[in-house]
């Protein structure tokens, strides 16, 4: 592998190229440091940034050498206590996503046990009748944003539905959600919110048992406290939410600007799919991941990696990585070999993927049923990202299109 240049420095994580250009950026960052790149965080603590599809895999893939543990982590004297990051890179806290061996096998199993038991017809049905109702909202009115008035709303409404939120508590979640895991100054306001929430739901399903996924957790049989269950439904909410938004966004940003997409605003359905997956080759909501922490001195990617040293997960520059791209063509066609959804013992739950791909496709599909001739209010040029280098969404998407009734509930 080539060795970084000593000229070439750790690069920042941060910035609008993550927003503007991050395709380019990342083959940058592998001509300059080859596949692992030296990275700094916020208060400029160092990590690396996994560029490779290969070395990638060989991280996600072997959960001993590359562990989950964040109490590995060599950097911790460092991290101050408001630290905006800490709701993403945590310590101490006793969800599956720093659980390793066996009892995180026990509690992966937990978690899709709960959500296999959903009921496919059932969610189906959340999903449609949440996306009319945000529909009904500004369908009379000809023009809309679809992520501030559709995207960023439905998944979390169907997600807080399943899990056993009651629809008025289950709204108002959006918010907290999306500052948690933007990254910034409120991202530990919107922790501490989402986390009330979830202790205040498991205290009503003790007392009164339903058919959702909270309750189903609490009664598995492995004995999981109330603390690991509200963290873990903490994580799902989080992992289920924002990505799925964004992959409507991405997905319906695609189709209104690619004539390959056309035939899906004339109510075609097999275009929706394509598009989709191409998203998640070439617009992976999730861009980059934190992490995996080395449990003892090792090389990857010709890098020496310390005992410690925090790896990003980087699945969109991954997913374009042109030693496995080397045509550089758009995958659509259902090729599945991207890494968006993770790989290894760590990677999503399958029935959460499922849960995440019925939600996504169902507001596409209701939104382009409710308006077939919906068509981009700004030119494509002038579509802007959140400046994130964690996930990759589009800050608005305005659209227009012939105003129609709204259904009020009735179909």
């Amino acid at each position: 592998m080539t060795q970084c240049p000593v000229s070439h420095g750790p690069v920042p994580l941060s910035g609008p190229r993550f927003q503007t250009d991050p395709v380019r950026l990342y083959r940058e960052m592998r001509r300059d440091h080859g596949a692992v790149a030296p990275v700094v965080l916020p208060g400029d603590i160092p990590a690396w940034l996994i560029l490779g599809y290969r070395e990638l895999h060989q991280v996600t893939g072997d959960p001993v050498l590359f562990s989950r543990d964040s109490e590995l982590w060599n950097q911790w004297d460092a991290i101050p206590d408001d630290w905006p990051l800490l709701p993403m890179i945590g310590r101490r806290q006793p969800s599956i996503l720093y659980t390793v061996g066996e009892r995180h096998t026990v509690r992966a199993a937990m978690i899709s046990n709960a959500l296999e038991a959903v009921d496919p017809f059932a969610l189906k049905r959340y999903a449609e009748e949440f996306a009319d109702d945000l529909i009904d909202r500004f369908c009379s009115t000809g023009r809309t944003d679809i992520i501030a008035e559709y995207a960023m709303l439905l998944p979390a409404r169907v997600l807080a539905k399943l899990y056993g939120f009651s629809d008025e508590v289950g709204g108002p979640l959006v918010g907290a959600l999306n500052d948690m895991i933007d990254g910034r100054e409120r991202a530990l306001a919107g922790q501490q919110h989402l986390g009330s929430a979830m202790f205040q739901l498991l205290v009503d399903k003790h007392a009164e048992p339903g058919d959702d996924v909270a309750t189903r957790m609490l009664q598995d049989p492995g004995g999981f406290t109330d603390e690991e269950v509200a963290q873990d439904l903490m994580v799902m909410m989080a992992a289920g939410h924002q990505p799925t938004a964004d992959w409507m966004g991405n997905s319906l940003r695609l189709m209104l600007t690619d004539d390959r997409f056309a035939a899906s605003l004339s109510g075609g359905r097999h275009s929706v799919g394509e598009a989709m997956n191409e998203v998640l080759w070439e617009e992976t909501p999730t861009q980059n991941v934190a992490g995996r922490w080395a449990s003892r001195d090792t090389h990857l990617g010709g890098r020496h990696i310390r005992a410690g040293d925090l790896l990003l997960l980087g699945i969109a520059a991954a997913n374009v990585d042109p030693q496995i791209r080397t045509d550089g063509s758009a995958l659509t066609g259902g090729n599945n070999a991207f890494l968006s959804f993770g790989h290894g013992e760590h990677r999503c739950p399958f029935p959460a993927q499922e849960t995440a791909e019925v939600i996504a496709r169902t507001g596409i599909e209701v939104l382009l049923d409710r308006l077939p001739d919906v068509d981009l209010d700004v030119p494509a040029d002038r579509l802007t990202r959140r400046p994130s280098p964690w996930l990759h969404g589009l800050t608005d998407l305005p659209v227009h299109f012939t105003p129609t009734p709204a259904l009020g509930g009735q179909k």
